[in-house]
């Protein structure tokens, strides 16, 4: 995509521009009356993007002070202080330093980051002597040392890399930091000055990259690097367009750099040249290993997926030969291929090697309609191909134990493998992608041949594989419903092990904070309460009568609570709560607060009464705290089991352990009614709204189908402190009893689901319309 019409003139006419206009002002301030200050022999040297010619609108102006000893920099001090300042006030962003020659060309550690700016310098003013005996001297030391350098540079692109997780497919990227951008094109321009090696032409993605960096400048009239949505919607158009070439040319740069790191790590001598040496052993017919690197003998080694089965077993790279030998390879594969290579324990590496030689696109021809696919929904951070390999490598980390030993159940892991691989294959289509990744998904598996066993276990776990994160925040695990739905979906445990392995790879690669502790704990109720389902079948209706514990204060307690109340608490939790009743008998409230696996747990037993649910839940919301679940039972004696599970943010209370004793008494003055939770949110600093691009109009359904005793309403609207207050009170208000909440949260999105009962039957008719507009209204619809 062309930004001709995006910008006012060519990126090298504004670079050209930029740099004359601050090359003067810099010259201006430094033979103004400032001069005269500095000592004689120093030379002032442009560096960096300034020294190269290549200056953004916003960035900074780095500049270099050199001098032949340490002696002269003390009668400097006046001088360089009016000299920046009065850059300062032209409205520059001076960057300096002050260096002798001889520390310029030192090949000290320390030394890395000044070498790299040295290979851009500019005489700009001062004494022209020095300028040329540090020009000298440097370009002695860069052919003295230029392995070295280019070795270390290499180290320090490596760790930029890695904070930008080393892959280029971010919805959101950074163009000069992030991998593929125009830190990383820099540097493959670097490390073959350094190498002496012919330059790659890299001009196309420059230009493009430069261009949109510098229309960003010029958009947030400030250094602003990030492409963010809203960028994106300002500069292409439409968007998606803009993104697909951004990623076709950080691919570029990205497999330039990857060239070039591997010819300057070739040349550093170490210890662990050893080791590349003893890995070299691995060698066969139709590959060597050299460094890490696997090289083609012969075109012949592009059958089938021996290459990638290579790659994945000993966990190794392709070198850039062989990722341009198989740039037009055609992969003619067969099932039994793929079923060998993704049994593999480290099959991710294999893939990662298939997507970045184009063998993956030409074996699954279906794969270039997701590739470089940016779907924009505010929660993601990759796109799509890069998601899908994302959750592929997900299940070969897993830190949970409970899941990690469920993976080493799965008797047939290629299965889940592929249709990860697949499973969403059909997003950009515009219409249901699981259902259209399954359609295509059939395509395909009959094209390489699966059996019809395997292919339709492969396609009901792509068509599936939403529906256990859908369970996890839409509806309510303690529900007989819920788990009779699930049975019902999942049909065979052996199933359900599969899509929950799938739903907790999915989440996972959405972006590294996505698998919080709190979904993890959901995702693991899930399965638990489905493979009781499957495994004992369903529950009774009903329970015993409570007396025939033996326990009389344990049977009054439970004597009226809803059957679920049994089936969300273990027995240690009922004696507590019992506990906690008895209280009751001296005090209008008791309550407990507890820290577990990253959440806080509170537990609060009192009188029912109108409006005590959203009172609680306001006292909590006004501390910053975020709810994640809560739960209300009443027993036959009024007395209300209201639990909740709240996270926090702010890291407020574990830093302050004061703050937990002061909302145990902001808790339970709210419950006593001594205290408006309505008052306390009023001091809550209002949250930065979401991006313009982000907003969306809340939605309220009620459903009368999802449950066998209440009516389910789900919401969905843009999150806010005292949000789930004002939904709460809005359904008290409506005379309405709330049984269970639901809370899941998605960057500015709330999905709050609440099942709800009117004198202990569902809402219907015109009381349900008039409590939908009472919501909306809530919302702030």
């Amino acid at each position: 995509m062309s930004l001709a019409t995006l910008e006012e003139c060519p990126v090298s006419e504004t670079f050209a521009r930029r740099t004359a206009e601050v090359t003067e002002r810099v010259r201006e301030a430094w033979t103004g009356a400032v001069q005269p200050r500095f000592p004689a022999g120093v030379a002032l040297v442009a560096t960096g993007g300034f020294g190269r010619g290549e200056l953004f609108p916003h960035s900074d102006v780095d500049l270099l002070f050199v001098v032949e000893n340490d002696n002269q920099i003390p009668p400097m001090t006046g001088a360089l202080s009016a000299f920046l300042q009065s850059l300062w006030d032209a409205g520059l962003r001076p960057s300096h330093a002050i260096q002798t020659v001889a520390y310029c060309v030192a090949g000290h550690e320390a030394n890395r980051e000044l070498t790299v700016s040295l290979l851009d310098r500019r005489l700009l003013a001062g004494d022209p002597a020095m300028f040329k005996w540090l020009d000298e001297r440097f370009r002695a030391f860069v052919v003295k040392r230029g392995a070295v350098i280019a070795a270390r540079l290499a180290h320090l692109v490596s760790a930029r890399r890695a904070q930008y997780q080393n892959t280029i497919f971010h919805l959101e990227p950074n163009l000069k930091e992030a991998p593929g951008g125009l830190r990383d094109l820099q540097s493959v321009r670097w490390l073959r000055t350094l190498l002496r090696v012919d330059a790659a032409n890299l001009s196309g993605p420059f230009e493009f990259l430069a261009e949109v960096r510098a229309r960003l400048h010029a958009l947030a009239g400030r250094d602003e690097n990030r492409l963010t949505f809203e960028m994106q919607e300002q500069l292409g158009n439409p968007p998606a367009s803009l993104m697909r070439d951004y990623f076709r040319h950080a691919r570029a740069v990205d497999r330039e750099l990857e060239r070039a790191l591997e010819i300057a790590l070739a040349k550093e001598e170490s210890l662990l040249g050893r080791f590349h040496e003893w890995r070299s052993r691995l060698s066969t017919a139709d590959f060597t290993v050299s460094r890490e690197r696997v090289l083609l003998r012969s075109s012949a080694a592009n059958r089938g997926l021996e290459l990638f089965e290579f790659v994945a077993r000993h966990q190794l790279r392709l070198a850039a030969d062989t990722v341009d030998r198989l740039r037009d390879a055609a992969f003619d594969t067969r099932w039994e291929d793929w079923k060998r290579f993704l049994q593999l324990p480290r099959a991710s590496i294999g893939l990662h090697a298939m997507q970045e030689s184009g063998a993956l696109a030409a074996a699954i021809r279906e794969w270039r309609q997701i590739e470089c696919l940016v779907v924009r929904d505010f929660y993601h951070r990759y796109t799509v191909d890069e998601h899908t390999l994302a959750a592929i490598g997900a299940l070969e980390s897993i830190a949970d134990p409970r899941l990690a030993d469920l993976w080493t159940e799965i008797d047939r892991p290629e299965l889940v493998r592929f249709a990860l691989l697949l499973h969403d294959i059909g997003k950009g289509s515009g219409g249901e992608h699981a259902a259209e990744s399954a359609r295509i998904a059939r395509g395909v598996l009959q094209r390489i041949g699966a059996p019809p066993k395997d292919a339709q276990a492969i396609e009901f776990l792509i068509a599936r594989h939403l529906d256990l994160s859908g369970v996890m925040t839409s509806r309510d695990l303690s529900d007989a419903a819920t788990a009779k739905l699930l049975a019902e979906r999942v049909a065979t445990v052996e199933r359900l092990k599969q899509l929950t392995l799938i739903t907790y790879a999915d989440i996972s690669a959405v972006n590294p904070q996505a698998m919080t502790p709190w979904r993890l704990e959901q995702l693991w109720r899930v399965y638990l309460l489905a493979h009781e389902e499957l495994t004992r079948g369903l529950f009774a209706e009903r329970i015993h009568p409570a007396a025939s514990d033996g326990d009389a204060g344990r049977a009054e307690f439970l004597e009226g609570l809803p059957l679920r109340y049994l089936r969300t608490h273990l027995d240690l939790e009922i004696a507590r709560h019992v506990e906690l009743a008895r209280q009751l008998e001296s005090q209008a409230a008791a309550m407990e607060i507890e820290h577990e696996r990253g959440v806080y747990r509170l537990t609060v037993l009192a009188q029912d009464r109108a409006g005590l649910f959203a009172s609680v839940v306001g006292a909590i919301a006004s501390f910053g705290l975020s709810i994640v679940k809560a739960e209300a039972f009443s027993n036959a004696h009024g007395i209300v089991a209201d639990s909740f599970a709240f996270a926090d943010p702010h890291r407020t209370l574990e830093l302050n352990p004061s703050e937990v004793d002061r909302l145990r008494t902001v808790l339970r003055r709210v419950v006593e009614g001594q205290e408006d939770a309505a008052r306390l949110l009023k001091g809550r600093p209002k949250p930065m709204a979401p991006p313009r691009s982000a907003r969306l109009k809340p939605r309220v359904s009620l459903n009368n189908s999802a449950s066998d005793s209440a009516t389910l309403i789900e919401i969905v609207a843009e999150d806010r402190p005292g949000l789930l207050y004002d939904l709460a009170r809005a359904i008290g208000q409506a005379k309405c009893n709330i049984e269970v909440v639901l809370i899941d949260t998605e960057a500015h999105r709330a999905l709050d689901v609440f099942y709800v009962t009117r004198d202990g039957a569902k809402i219907e008719g015109d009381f349900a319309d008039r409590l939908k507009s009472a919501l909306l209204a809530a919302c702030g619809a």
